[in-house]
């Protein structure tokens, strides 16, 4: 006997996401149905999918999968995708709290608009000339010229498979000094092991890299699937009161048997 479920479609900058409600519990966490769910052809088509599930310190729960089927780190975009679906099943009306698998995040919502906090950022190392940071996801950025004709695909996944970064993978940026205020993104996520249009937690780093050279509390992003703002206060070598902002947009749903 199949079971029929109810999913929704979220996208964050293009960055995309099945969104199941999940407080049941009764969805079945199986990484071939993931990776099912999440192919473009086969299936429904997203970079991740996403259960929103009971919290009992936060309003609700974030629990979320790459689109290989196995379940990962922080994902900035999918975390904003997460609030705007919680704020449809009318969980909260302005200001939400969250926990997920880097801790409780907080988030507010307000006509399609979604800032969320991320946590703080304590440490910012390099690999030669390139950054390395964690954002809630592993992070490298990279700096070059014209990314928007930069060889993404090949050379993030270079960098992704190293010797360095190829046992827990690494997702890798690729950014564009557009303006003393702005940059161009461009990321190759690990799990989904390609370029997504947008990367929540891939912005914020390449941002607070950008900060940590100009003292700069504010950065505009521009990423394929549209543009993103992060804030940040900076003391010593540590940021905080992070905060990613953003549209989140819900696609269309419907209903799977699985």
């Amino acid at each position: 006997m199949q079971n029929i479920l109810q999913f929704y479609k979220y996208h964050g900058t293009g960055n995309d996401f099945v969104m199941i409600d999940n407080r049941d519990l009764e969805f079945p966490k199986n990484k071939d149905l993931i990776k099912h769910m999440c192919d473009r052809r086969f299936g429904i088509g997203g970079d991740g999918l996403i259960l929103l599930e009971n919290d009992a310190q936060a309003d609700f729960k974030m629990v979320y999968y790459n689109s290989d089927g196995n379940e990962s780190t922080m994902c900035g975009n999918g975390g904003r995708c997460l609030v705007a679906f919680a704020h449809f099943l009318d969980l909260f009306e302005e200001k939400a709290t969250f926990t997920a698998v880097d801790g409780l995040h907080e988030a507010s919502y307000s006509k399609g608009n979604v800032k969320l906090k991320m946590i703080d950022v304590a440490d910012i190392s390099y690999d030669g000339e390139n950054a390395v940071l964690n954002t809630g996801s592993p992070h490298f950025v990279m700096f070059v010229d014209a990314v928007k004709d930069f060889p993404v695909y090949t050379k993030g996944n270079e960098i992704r498979n190293n010797d360095t970064y190829c046992s827990e993978g690494i997702n890798v940026n690729f950014v564009e000094k557009l303006s003393d205020h702005s940059l161009f993104v461009r990321t190759y996520e690990r799990g989904v092991e390609d370029e997504t249009f947008s990367c929540g937690t891939g912005a914020t780093a390449s941002a607070l890299v950008f900060m940590k050279d100009t003292g700069l509390t504010a950065v505009d992003v521009k990423v394929l699937g549209g543009n993103l703002k992060i804030h940040a206060r900076q003391s010593g070598s540590t940021f905080s009161d992070i905060w990613l902002e953003g549209p989140a947009v819900q696609v269309f749903s419907g209903k799977i048997s699985i």
